[in-house]
């Protein structure tokens, strides 16, 4: 059975608490891994404010839910976390924390890889850069789709 902890909120993360709470959570497992995603300081229409993350509570765990699910049944973690933010998100502030826990280091490596991949282009979140003098709606790239299509091939 998978350690599962999902969170979707407004309040800020702590990405080192949220590490250790994790590793204390499972130190029987031989490997893991987590990402840290922070909001970027700069983008192609110049500095970032902040980030915009309109979500829909009840669906947008939902599909959360939905993703960690996905990776669980794909590659068997022994433990899984996604904390993600909403709300508005100041540049350099922590967006969101994924780990994954497994026997061996590839299984964590691949899941947190795979979460992460589906959490940028499919979860039910609406992103909206502020900078200065622009406000822009974010959309996945070329790059999130193809890094999101690797998993469907082989």
């Amino acid at each position: 059975m998978v350690l599962r902890d999902i969170w979707v909120g407004e309040a800020p993360i702590d990405p080192a608490a949220l590490h250790a709470a994790f590793l204390a959570a499972h130190s029987h497992a031989g490997a893991v891994v987590s990402f840290t995603g922070a909001v970027r300081g700069h983008t192609r229409d110049g500095a970032i404010d902040h980030l915009w993350l309109d979500w829909y509570p009840g669906m947008t765990e939902a599909s959360v839910a939905a993703i960690a699910q996905d990776g669980e049944d794909r590659f068997a973690p022994a433990g899984l976390m996604i904390h993600h933010r909403a709300g508005k998100i100041a540049a350099g502030e922590a967006i969101v924390f994924v780990a994954a826990a497994s026997p061996h280091r590839r299984a964590a490596f691949e899941a947190a890889d795979y979460v992460m991949d589906r959490l940028k282009s499919e979860a039910a979140f609406w992103k909206r850069e502020t900078g200065d003098g622009f406000t822009r709606w974010v959309e996945p790239t070329a790059q999130d789709r193809d890094d999101l299509n690797r998993w469907s091939r082989g």
